[in-house]
């Protein structure tokens, strides 16, 4: 085993690797046992074909690509671990030579870590935030909480209103014909929700329960249903009943309910909210704080991105994509169906978002580097407490899975926080927040 690092235009490596040609002897000899079950051949019994004879049969290569495959895959990331190369994407194999009794060699072209140029890091003029919490921004946080504990109530005597929550039948007309999924019986409505077509339920506010009443709209543009977009359409409909909501008081009982303070009163609720708040504001704040100073560092720094770089990280960005969509119970196949989108377009969207996510690792690794940001013991110990109480694990359980490169990872990424730590607490809050106007200027 051997591998020779050659040095490429733009940041790129080309590997060469040699393997023994006992080594690819025997990856051919594991090729041919495990396929040999399904190999026949005439005056053989199936399973029987001695290796001689398969090769002779379809060519002595006949177990080279597999061979080579399993070749590649076992020795490559010890392979690339050696070479000493800071390698930041997948390799773009090559086989330079293959044949039984041979070595076999084979290259990996490779991006490493580009060299950053770092401009002006410290001291950077970022927007002001304004963190006072005003009396409507408290009441407008505890109206949310009053209308998620509403109750609903069944009315019969008046007709509907915005706000109601409704049952009615349906059946929607084009140009007098009925069409496809436009008729609905008891289907639940809330008025003022916008969850129907813009001005269908408008309409129905003043309809009185069992009586039928018209309503005329027309679909979107844009609608989900090619054949109705744009068109005008008649709806018949009858409420079949009315509910409204009954939002509670904003009194003592209710503050107690929902404050962590034992016998709270609706100043101390307020006081709870408004601390709430502010805790947001501030936490919002210093993340627009580090994410506009990045910004203006990345703007500033000089760093030519390999193309294969980029690459890969798109790759681990829809993969992350795929997970998110698995949680959902949805696979990444079924999301490109229902989208009509694929995963060329799909990396074609993160790509800006990728060199964005290169860019700002790489001046922040630089910042660490030239700073000699170190991380501690105490530094692990703390991130391992940190796991530790989100899993709700003991601290020694959870070291027990993570393994010695996992570990130099997380010392990396703490290095780079305390670079992102360094550059938010020097960085001067000066300019003014822009208005919606200014920006469209910009």
């Amino acid at each position: 085993m051997s591998v020779k690092a050659e040095k490429l235009e733009g940041s790129m490596v080309k590997l060469t690797i040699t393997e023994s040609a006992e080594d690819f002897n025997k990856a051919i000899e594991k090729v041919y046992q495990k396929q040999k079950h399904s190999i026949t051949a005439p005056g053989f019994r199936k399973g029987k074909v001695p290796m001689a004879m398969v090769e002779k049969l379809y060519g002595e290569g006949v177990f080279y690509e597999d061979a080579a495959n399993d070749m590649i895959n076992s020795t490559y990331p010890e392979e690339a671990e050696a070479s000493g190369e800071e390698i930041t994407s997948s390799p773009k194999i090559g086989v330079e030579q293959i044949g039984k009794g041979k070595e076999f060699i084979y290259t990996a072209e490779v991006a490493v870590k580009p060299p950053v140029t770092l401009g002006k890091y410290k001291d950077i003029e970022v927007t002001k935030h304004d963190l006072t919490v005003t009396d409507e921004e408290v009441m407008a946080e505890i109206n949310k909480e009053l209308d998620k504990s509403a109750t609903y109530k069944d009315v019969t005597d008046r007709a509907v209103k915005s706000g109601d929550e409704i049952k009615l039948d349906y059946e929607g007309f084009v140009d007098g014909v009925a069409f496809d999924g436009g008729k609905a019986s008891d289907a639940p409505l809330t008025i003022g929700s916008g969850s129907f077509i813009p001005g269908f339920e408008e309409q129905l506010e003043g309809a009185e329960i069992g009586a039928e009443k018209e309503i005329k709209v027309t679909f979107p543009e844009h609608y989900q249903s090619k054949d109705l977009e744009g068109k005008e359409a008649t709806f018949k409909c009858k409420v079949n009943s009315i509910r409204e909501k009954v939002v509670p008081e904003l009194d003592d009982e209710f503050a107690d309910e929902k404050c962590e303070k034992d016998g709270a009163t609706v100043a101390d609720y307020k006081e709870e909210v408004k601390a709430q708040i502010e805790a947001k504001k501030i936490e919002e704040a210093k993340t627009d704080k580090e994410n506009e100073a990045i910004e203006k560092i990345i703007e500033d720094a000089k760093i030519e991105i390999p193309e294969a770089m980029i690459n890969t990280q798109v790759e681990q960005m829809i993969d992350e994509w795929g997970q998110r969509f698995q949680q959902q119970g949805l696979s990444l196949d079924q999301y490109f169906q229902y989208t009509g989108s694929d995963r060329k377009k799909m990396g074609e969207t993160l790509k800006p978002e990728a060199e964005k996510r290169i860019k700002t690792r790489l001046c922040l690794e630089q910042i660490a580097k030239d700073e000699n940001i170190k991380a501690s013991d105490e530094d692990y110990e703390a991130e391992i407490k940190k796991m530790a109480d989100q899993y709700k694990m003991e601290v020694e359980k959870v070291k027990g899975f993570i393994d010695e490169k996992s570990k130099d990872q997380m010392m990396k990424d703490i290095e780079v926080q305390k670079a992102l730590d360094l550059v938010a607490d020097s960085a001067k809050e000066t300019l003014e927040k822009k208005s919606e106007d200014d920006k469209k200027e910009d």
